[in-house]
């Protein structure tokens, strides 16, 4: 699993989408899931743009195209997503957007764009609180670190490092 940052980096999207979706359509019949056509479109629908959207943004989507109405139904597909490790819920967006490592048991650390609105994904590992979790006697399972600030494109040189 590459730790570089997608989202921010010129790549070919439409490539990206494909390889997300055929990962998971066979991991989903690796664990003996199913993928239903809203789960699957909810996961098309994140996949569009690397930014987070919110379950109501995703539940409009779906509405439009006539999959569902009732709240329930975008947050089941969501849900079972996110249990998956096929998208991650952004706390501090309160928003969800797909997993850059589709069934990687990974560490995820997320990079806002507070103008844009986009969203990076890269691998975080435990860093600095490993040490101190070890020294404890604490086991992590999990962790999660969300960071805001300006992409590339939306840095001036005013504010460019």
């Amino acid at each position: 699993m590459s730790s570089d940052p997608l989202g921010f980096a010129p790549h070919d999207h439409t490539r990206c989408v494909q390889s997300a979706l055929a990962e998971v359509v066979r991991l989903c019949a690796e664990r003996g899931v199913q993928m239903t056509p809203v789960r699957r479109r909810t996961f098309e629908i994140l996949l569009e743009e690397h930014t987070a959207m919110g379950a109501y943004d995703v539940l409009a989507r779906l509405d439009a195209e006539g999959l569902g109405s009732k709240p329930p139904v975008a947050y089941r597909a969501l849900g079972f997503l996110v249990d998956q490790g096929f998208a991650h819920r952004i706390e501090r967006l309160n928003a969800f957007i797909a997993c850059a490592h589709p069934g990687a048991d990974h560490n995820p650390a997320f990079m806002i764009c507070r103008t844009c609105g986009t969203v990076a994904e890269a691998a975080a590992g435990h860093g600095p609180l490993g040490a101190s979790a070890a020294l404890a006697g604490f086991q992590i399972e999990q962790t999660v670190i969300e960071a805001e600030g300006l992409c590339p494109l939306c840095q001036t040189p005013e504010t460019a490092p």
